[in-house]
């Protein structure tokens, strides 16, 4: 057996510590402290090593791909070409031992695979593939789209399964229309699915709505995509179910405790795309609070997180603790090395220049709600036509702007593809679908490039505290860590310089 390597698991916080500590006419109390949050995981396992999990535990991974077959489908029948091509694909992918069912999707959802009389679902091996792909193939096409009757049979088949990764592919190329004749709506279905897996949806052809996969995935933890072109759909299901095998953590733990006074008011992710997150309580009898995020592989993302305080009693040009953030992952079999907990800071200012300034990482996630604003405010200018040209070239311009400001290419390449070349103006003859792209495009979301690397610094003087060494806070007597560089207690004040 081998040694499963160990995870690296990495927490910076990133703010602009000065808030007023007198507020403006007519303004709150409590004032906004926002912070961003860059958390990263290095597997070092590589894409497709997959969660190891631990000695006698079983597989990693339960898959449950949807085949949308609603009428549709075959206008053109390249599509249903296309879906039957890519899940046979990723079926071909899943390692032995993976628990997987393919579903057909139209008004109801039924079980493609594996068959009547058998358990909910397969289990991986050479033999459950080709026999997955052999159902794959015969499938047709007939009825209408009811996305949550999908998802809800797919929560009903994952339940029961012991895999630390559920996950959902969810195929579709129209939109949720038939909610009404559908045994569970969309919104029950989401309301009922949140926090029982991930799924990523997938639009294919000219009909389907990016809004609609941002709602399913945003409350589920997935991404959103779509093919241009039907014979892209295989190639995309091929890495996007290499990089499911890839996950290293399959579920990790955001946990803030404030000090006294601070109030939580909101959590969420920002980069590679906006998701918010759910509050649970803190786990091991803590006093904080915890945010669940899911099927992590080695990548980074941001957080935003919104603290309110009241200066009043506190002083002015001192900083002072707000929270602590720690990074929490449950057991899986692999070991993990987390980070140390980071604090939110605090510094009430009177001066108001210093009060004004915005932490680059705020400013940015700013700017990408701005352009998402912008697109939609140009794609509702577009859908009323000639009398709308003019505000549609209005709201593309300033989209355009504010890419540039961002730096981000991507996001410059899919405005351009409906700009009529260099002049800032939408171009003539775009359809509906060229501006779904777009929509999806603008929603995802990415960091500021790092400052090129200057030379090492030196380390800190000094040697390392024992580790159960206990501090006095001198103002307000709390007791904790050593090391801790913030009292956690009812002052959050600075109690040592941090190393660094």
């Amino acid at each position: 057996m081998t040694v499963a390597e160990e995870i690296e698991v990495t927490l910076a916080v990133g703010q602009q510590k000065e808030l007023p500590a007198v507020p403006a006419p007519g303004q709150p109390a409590d004032r906004e402290m926002h912070a961003i949050l860059e958390i990263g995981v290095r597997g070092h396992g590589g894409p497709g090593s997959g969660p190891a999990p631990a000695q006698g535990a079983g597989p990693a991974l339960a898959e449950v791909l949807i085949v949308d077959t609603s009428r549709s489908m075959l206008h053109p029948a390249a599509k249903l070409h296309a879906a039957k091509d890519a899940t046979a694909a990723a079926v071909r992918l899943l390692p032995d031992g993976t628990a997987f069912a393919v579903l057909s999707g139209r008004f109801d959802a039924t079980v493609v695979h594996p068959g009547p009389g058998r358990a909910p679902m397969a289990v991986a091996d050479p033999a459950e593939r080709k026999a997955a792909e052999r159902s794959v193939r015969i499938l047709d096409a007939d009825g209408g789209t009811a996305l949550g009757t999908w998802l809800d049979l797919a929560r009903r088949l994952l339940k029961e399964q012991p895999a630390p990764v559920k996950h959902v592919l969810l195929l579709t190329d129209g939109r949720n229309e038939h909610d009404h004749r559908a045994a569970m709506s969309l919104d029950n279905a989401l309301d009922a699915c949140e926090g029982r897996f991930v799924c990523d949806a997938w639009g294919i052809g000219d009909d389907w709505d990016a809004e609609q996969l941002l709602r399913i995935t945003r409350r589920l933890h997935g991404r959103a995509g779509a093919v241009r072109e039907e014979a892209e759909l295989a190639a995309a299901y091929e890495e996007l179910v290499t990089g499911l095998l890839g996950t290293a953590i399959p579920e990790l733990r955001i946990r803030i405790t404030p000090t006294p006074g601070t109030v939580i008011r909101r959590v969420k992710q920002v980069v590679p795309g906006e998701q918010e997150l759910s509050a649970v309580p803190a786990g091991s009898g803590g006093r904080g609070t915890e945010y669940v995020t899911r099927a992590w592989g080695d990548e980074i993302r941001h957080y935003q997180v919104v603290l309110t305080a009241d200066p009043a009693g506190h002083e002015t040009g001192e900083d002072l603790q707000l929270a602590a953030v720690e990074v929490a992952v449950p057991d899986f079999g692999r070991p993990v090395r987390l980070p140390v907990p980071q604090p939110v800071l605090v510094r009430w200012t009177d001066n108001p220049l210093d009060a004004s300034r915005q932490h680059p990482g705020v400013r940015r996630y700013e700017l990408y709600q701005q352009v998402s604003a912008a697109v939609a405010g140009a794609y509702q200018a577009w859908l009323r036509g000639t009398g709308g040209r003019a505000a549609a070239d209005r709201h593309l311009a300033r989209a355009l702007a504010l890419a540039a400001e961002l730096g981000d290419a991507q996001l410059g390449g899919a405005l351009r593809r409906i700009e009529e070349p260099g002049t800032g103006r939408v171009r003539a003859g775009l359809k509906d679908v060229d501006w779904q792209h777009l929509i999806l495009s603008s929603a995802m979301t990415t960091p500021p490039q790092p400052p090129a690397p200057g030379p090492p610094s030196a380390p800190p003087p000094g040697t390392a505290t024992p580790p159960d060494a206990l501090i006095e806070c001198p103002h307000c007597k709390w007791l904790g860590p050593a090391d801790s560089v913030y009292c956690g207690g009812d002052c959050g004040r600075r109690l040592r310089e941090p190393a660094s």
